[in-house]
């Protein structure tokens, strides 16, 4: 759940066409956010705080919980995302009812699952964590180890972020996903896979 500099990197690049596809990539996730209408969201790994900052930007009124490992990405998203929003340093599956008082019923974990050894554990988490849906985004693979190669940029790897433990077609990761969460949206805002899911009832 941990996120670095290279996050930063990613989503304040001035590069036009990145800067198209994060922007696409951001506009898909508050869709998504605005479908479910929830009271009250938790990111788990929200790092700098971008996709939080983008759902107050929409107007959407959620309470809003951000959680991650690193301090120095928590220092950062307490620049950007507004009061009364709660950022935390920490592990989310520690995340109690003493935070808010309320649990969440959107849970987002955007960018992260391809950085967890066990990221099958995080999945049963999340259907403790959440009261109703979950938002999850991988890199779409292997369209983004080929983007990265074009750009010359991890060539040792084949274009995988070092970082990257897990790597996941579209298919693969939405049929992950549905083995604990019934599937209600997917999309893929290029080069990422993004699924809107739901408890079981």
């Amino acid at each position: 759940m941990k996120r670095t500099h290279g996050n930063q990197q990613k989503h304040e690049s001035t590069n036009p066409v990145q800067r198209y596809l994060i922007d696409r990539f951001h506009a898909q996730a508050v869709d998504y956010v605005r479908r479910v209408d929830p009271s009250c969201i938790l990111e788990v790994g929200c790092g700098e705080g971008y996709v939080l900052s983008e759902i107050q930007e929409a107007g959407i009124g959620a309470e809003l919980i951000g959680v991650d490992f690193s301090e120095s990405a928590i220092e950062s998203a307490r620049s950007r995302v507004r009061p009364p929003a709660e950022l935390h340093i920490g592990d989310a599956r520690e995340v109690t009812e003493s935070f808010t008082g309320v649990r969440p019923d959107l849970v987002m974990m955007l960018e992260v699952l391809e950085h967890l050894d066990e990221p099958e554990a995080m999945l049963d988490d999340l259907t403790r964590l959440t009261t109703g849906h979950v938002l999850l985004s991988v890199p779409r693979e292997p369209l983004f180890r080929g983007m990265n190669l074009l750009r010359l940029k991890n060539v040792k790897g084949l274009g995988n972020d070092p970082e990257h433990v897990n790597q996941w077609s579209s298919r693969a990761f939405i049929e992950l996903v549905s083995g604990y969460f019934e599937i209600v949206d997917t999309s893929r805002p290029f080069p990422w896979t993004m699924v809107l899911a739901r408890l079981r009832l």
